[in-house]
């Protein structure tokens, strides 16, 4: 088995320690996708949920989230993320959601963007609950990281 980064030898939870490690660019691209009714996908393609823009508000909440990764997940570092960017994939039954989260730094942004692209998911589950209330999350995952001392990764 590989060895644990985040465990101490006596298997104690612990935060990475970073400071021996490059600066680095790094770059992560998560997504994932929510399905939906047609009618649901259809009132979000023309603007028609009464709560607002859904895909607007979710840009907005998965860039935020992106930037309280740390907050969320108690081991990860607080890094400066020097870009996040939210794309949306709209079809008959549902939406895909990419994220991108780029940095300068000591360790990588894969956390940042799997958040981001997350609770831009349950942003749109929380803006169209009213029209579907069976829409499902599915899928979630990292597609890419590039940097860092692993070097670049991407899904086979």
């Amino acid at each position: 088995m590989s060895h644990l980064t985040h465990l101490d030898p006596d298997g104690a939870a612990r935060m990475v320690d970073v400071s021996a490690k490059a600066v680095t660019a790094r770059e992560a691209v998560a997504d994932g996708r929510i399905e939906m009714s047609r009618e649901a996908a259809a009132a979000i393609l023309a603007g028609l949920v009464k709560k607002g823009d859904v895909l607007a508000v979710a840009r907005v909440a998965g860039i935020m989230a992106a930037k309280r990764t740390a907050d969320l997940i108690p081991l990860c570092h607080p890094i400066a993320l020097s870009a996040v960017t939210i794309d949306f994939d709209l079809d008959d039954t549902g939406v895909r959601v990419t994220a991108t989260a780029r940095t300068a730094g000591q360790t990588g942004v894969e956390m940042e963007a799997l958040t981001a692209a997350s609770v831009a998911l349950l942003t749109i589950y929380d803006m169209a609950k009213a029209i579907d209330k069976a829409m499902v999350i599915d899928g979630v995952r990292l597609l890419s990281k590039t940097g860092g001392k692993s070097g670049d990764w991407h899904r086979p």
